[in-house]
């Protein structure tokens, strides 16, 4: 007689199943690290790409100094074709020459600063806007980076016009006075598209240290960079370097 077979109806042995990985937990925060830090990257550029056609209508350091000084700062927004062009080229003279020539950084300026032991400085009016604008004042190295970051992002995106004029709107003129349509009538008691050559060299001549420099009863050193930045505007137009400005 044939000898039975075994049944099959016994349970086969399940198949192994690959083992899943672990996510180690340095590996997660990397992760969400990366994912935190490409986040605030787009919301920097939409935020630039916003104040391209937007106007800031306030900054960090106003509202700064309207906490100090304990009542709101002067400033009303006015935009470039309501400057007199003498203003716009009075501060490219003054504090960034080659404007038009460089990306947001001005190399030569900044090799110049590093021979010098750093006693001179470098920053571009395209950098003065960023840290106006979008960050705080100080000279912690994460605002310098930031300020390294955002500065080629704007220089991409708005054109070097918005650029002036977002820095003449948002600079700091005097204790509690910001922008140059403030400035003009605190100095000189005119609206910023009636300034002269003069007083326009005035203004830019005191940007360096608005709180110690007066545009209306200038010093004797106030005085000669007046004068020399009225030669430099008078030059940057003649030579072309005023032409990225002048008109969108």
């Amino acid at each position: 007689m044939a000898r039975a077979r075994k049944s099959s109806s016994a349970p086969k042995k399940a198949a192994a199943q690959p083992a899943r990985r672990r996510i180690g937990p340095l590996r997660w925060l990397l992760k969400w690290v990366l994912r935190a830090v490409m986040l605030v990257a787009a919301l920097t550029v939409l935020w630039v790409l916003l104040y391209k056609v937007v106007n800031p209508p306030t900054t960090i350091f106003m509202m700064q100094e309207g906490r100090r000084l304990g009542e709101p700062v002067e400033h009303n927004w006015v935009p470039a074709d309501n400057i007199a062009p003498v203003m716009l080229r009075s501060v490219v003279a003054a504090e960034d020459a080659n404007f038009c020539t460089h990306w947001g950084f001005d190399m030569d300026a900044i090799r110049d600063a590093i021979e010098d032991g750093g006693t001179r400085g470098a920053s571009t009016i395209s950098q003065q806007v960023v840290k106006n604008t979008f960050l705080w004042h100080g000279r912690t190295y994460t605002r310098k980076a930031m300020e390294a970051l955002i500065t080629p992002v704007m220089e991409a995106l708005w054109s070097k016009r918005r650029i002036v004029e977002v820095y003449l709107n948002v600079a700091e003129f005097d204790e509690g006075v910001f922008g140059v349509d403030a400035a003009a009538r605190h100095y000189f008691g005119v609206g910023p598209d009636q300034l002269s050559a003069t007083q326009a060299a005035r203004l830019a001549a005191i940007l360096p240290d608005p709180k110690d420099r007066s545009a209306s009863q200038p010093t004797r050193f106030v005085q000669r960079r007046a004068n020399s930045i009225r030669d430099g505007a008078a030059t940057i137009q003649r030579d072309g370097r005023a032409a990225c400005f002048e008109a969108d």
